[in-house]
């Protein structure tokens, strides 16, 4: 077997996390006053079980891959844009490169399927199972073995990776679709209130889009399970986001969720170990139709909601320094004893 499921255990720090509230409360402020800033801070100290989290080294990783069915017509744009944009990435122009550069992240791009042969260099890993995947109108859009394939490879690859922070972030024209379809079938909502303009489609090419997505569920009724569906509906770089999710809640990472199709990833992966929902801290919400439902479902509350809907990390990028300002809160921010400021009077707070 190719793929063995790790098991993730619930992070169950209840002490460290009244310790960890306890601090927060005697810093020299109202308590509460700095709202989910708080709650981030603990979060974060409750991953990486420690009183003073920092977050060190953080790895951005861009998974790409190509799908199918985007010759069915579901996206406003050709398979070519996905290999032209990991050029982008490489070479330092693309909106996910020039944020991480700014806030000094890490950024690796794997091609976990493309349609392109790229020349190696640095920042680009290969772990192409194969170009692209198959239509899955037709059948499953991966074999069980390419979808375990791409699982481990996930695992493996942040194996690698330094630091304790991975934020998610993909590539791949028609990879909404492959995450709304993944989202209707483990979730039971009905592709309509999954599916959006993706790229840019008009009202007229959404509900083509919504028509060959039903296609795909009745082609593939069967794929019920987690590892079924991923392999039936999902995408190479999907797979391989979903054993890195994996791995990176096995070693208590924090993993910063970006948009629509990363929350797909975080949804199979949840649905295969629950406990991995402990260890993300989810950015955004995005201007795709389904992602408020899905993180509705899932019953998390991202950082930010700005309409974006670019993907490649970029919204994981935006919400990267509000994690560092809440562990710098918690752990620079003098205490009421240690500043010789004088505490609110009881009868004040009573009131």
């Amino acid at each position: 077997m190719l793929f063995q499921l790790p098991k993730i255990d619930n992070l169950n720090r209840s002490e460290l996390g009244q310790r960890l509230q306890f601090k927060l409360d005697n810093k020299t402020k109202p308590q509460g006053s700095l709202g989910r800033l708080e709650f981030l801070a603990i979060n974060i100290g409750l991953i990486l079980n420690t009183e003073k989290p920092e977050l060190l080294e953080p790895q951005l990783v861009v998974f790409a891959g190509d799908h199918g069915l985007v010759a069915r017509g579901i996206s406003a744009f050709p398979s070519d844009v996905t290999w032209q944009m990991v050029e982008n990435f490489l070479s330092g122009g693309a909106a996910v490169s020039v944020l991480a550069r700014q806030h000094g992240i890490g950024l690796t791009v794997v091609d976990c399927g493309v349609c392109h042969d790229f020349e190696p260099r640095a920042g680009l890993l290969i772990r192409k199972i194969a170009l692209g995947t198959a239509d899955a109108t037709e059948g499953p859009a991966m074999t069980k073995t390419q979808c375990e394939q791409a699982l481990s490879n996930g695992l493996h690859l942040v194996q690698g990776l330094p630091g304790n922070a991975l934020l998610l972030g993909e590539m791949g024209i028609g990879n909404t679709s492959a995450a709304s379809l993944l989202m209707s079938r483990l979730t039971g909502l009905d592709i309509v209130d999954c599916t959006g303009a993706g790229t840019g489609l008009d009202a007229d090419a959404v509900q083509r889009k919504i028509s060959v997505l039903r296609t795909v569920l009745r082609k593939n009724a069967d794929a019920i399970s987690p590892l079924d569906a991923l392999a039936a509906l999902g995408g190479f770089e999907i797979a391989t986001m979903v054993g890195a999710v994996l791995q990176a809640a096995l070693e208590n990472r924090v993993i910063v969720v970006d948009g629509f199709i990363a929350s797909s990833a975080v949804l199979v992966a949840t649905a295969m170990q629950p406990a991995v929902l402990e260890r993300c801290v989810f950015a955004h919400r995005s201007g795709e139709r389904g992602h408020a439902l899905m993180l509705a479902h899932m019953r998390v509350d991202p950082l930010l909601d700005l309409g974006l809907r670019l993907g490649e990390g970029s919204g994981a990028a935006l919400a990267w320094p509000l994690m560092v300002s809440a562990c710098r809160v918690i752990g620079e921010m003098a205490s009421f004893e240690s500043a010789g400021v004088s505490r609110q009077a009881q009868d004040e707070r009573a009131l």
